[in-house]
């Protein structure tokens, strides 16, 4: 190689959009790349869990399928980075290498890195030096940002626009009016996901004292079947009773689980659009838009239309694909972003 050909792949970059989330992970990159991974990171408990997993660390669906071999850590809390334990803080770490190696190639693995990651909108100035930390070797600059503000990026909703991103770990809402949203303009709530977890694991533990299930399980139920209003037909799954697999109705418990975020998320979004200047408001009503897994909840954006609509027109969106719209609107951003911007790491 020339020394002129050196110093152009020297000065080479991969730029990536990262959605750091509570349950799962996703990247998109400057080369067409892009995935995704649970939020689970895992290292063997002993040397016979190291044979067994046949590698010293798991991520994923992997790292969750071999969890009883491992000491398997979900760092993301609420979205933000757990304190106080340096193995959470190095689960951290290791996520995010090894996103960007998924999207990197032998050919590419040493090129520099520039990544947006986006995080819940009222965290990220704790968030912003844990990930400084976190990406110090794997990145040579870093900028941090609010993941509903990725979101309306990526969607170019960008003026008269309000993003509500609904993940595991929180929900977050965000105004746009054609600027950089302030913190005034953002809010987040943390009856998300996670809670909906929980309260359907509480509310069938109530109902079926006598079932063996978990919260893993509960949460898969949730991500098949969730819904809100009335049912279009019985939610039914098999959960083992005296270790046979047995059907159980759940459909009331689901119902009830879903419905139990509403509240805050109605809340929070009038709250946001009584605040806005009022000339703007009716256009803000008129243009919602739902991401996020949570998103994906059958009626919620009926719902929630219905609700606004009470205050003049509504017209709530989905976006097209919630699992990488945050990764997506990261990458645009990045790849737009004036240098001044950048934190140098």
């Amino acid at each position: 190689m020339t020394k002129k050909a050196a110093a152009k792949a020297a000065d080479e970059k991969i730029i990536v959009g990262i959605d750091l989330g509570t349950s799962r992970s996703a990247i998109s990159a400057s080369n067409g790349k892009r995935t995704w991974v649970d939020s689970y990171v895992g290292w063997p408990r002993d040397f016979i869990a190291r044979k067994v997993v046949g590698s010293s660390i798991l991520f994923g669906q992997e790292a969750l399928e071999h969890r009883l071999s491992l000491e398997l850590y979900r760092p993301l809390k609420n979205g933000v980075i757990k304190e106080g334990t340096a193995r959470d803080e190095e689960a951290v770490k290791e996520l995010i290498h090894h996103l960007i190696s998924l999207v990197q190639t032998k050919k590419t693995s040493t090129e520099k890195v520039r990544a947006v990651v986006g995080v819940p909108a009222e965290s990220f100035k704790v968030n912003k030096v844990a990930l400084k930390k976190a990406v110090a070797e794997f990145a040579e600059s870093l900028l941090v940002v609010s993941e509903p503000f990725a979101v309306a990026y990526g969607v170019n909703a960008l003026d008269n626009a309000m993003v509500i991103d609904i993940g595991a770990g929180t929900v977050d809402f965000c105004i746009m009016h054609g600027t950089v949203p302030s913190e005034e303009d953002q809010r987040t709530v943390l009856t998300a996901g996670d809670f909906i977890d929980q309260q359907l694991f509480n509310f069938l533990e109530e109902r079926y004292p006598d079932s063996d299930f978990n919260l893993n399980m509960v949460r898969r139920f949730k991500e098949k079947f969730s819904f809100i209003g009335e049912a279009d037909r019985a939610v039914k799954v098999d959960i083992p009773v005296d270790g046979k697999p047995t059907k159980h109705d759940i459909t009331d418990e689901l119902r009830r689980a879903c419905e139990s975020i509403l509240p805050a998320i109605v809340e929070s979004t009038l709250e946001l659009i009584a605040k806005f200047d009022p000339e703007y408001q009716d256009i803000i009503r008129q243009n919602v838009i739902l991401a996020g897994g949570g998103s994906q909840i059958r009626g919620l954006d009926e719902y929630l239309e219905n609700v606004l609509s009470e205050y003049g027109p509504a017209k709530v969106h989905l976006v097209d694909d919630p699992l990488f719209s945050g990764a997506d609107g990261a990458l645009a951003l990045a790849q737009d972003m004036p240098a001044e911007y950048w934190t140098d790491i």
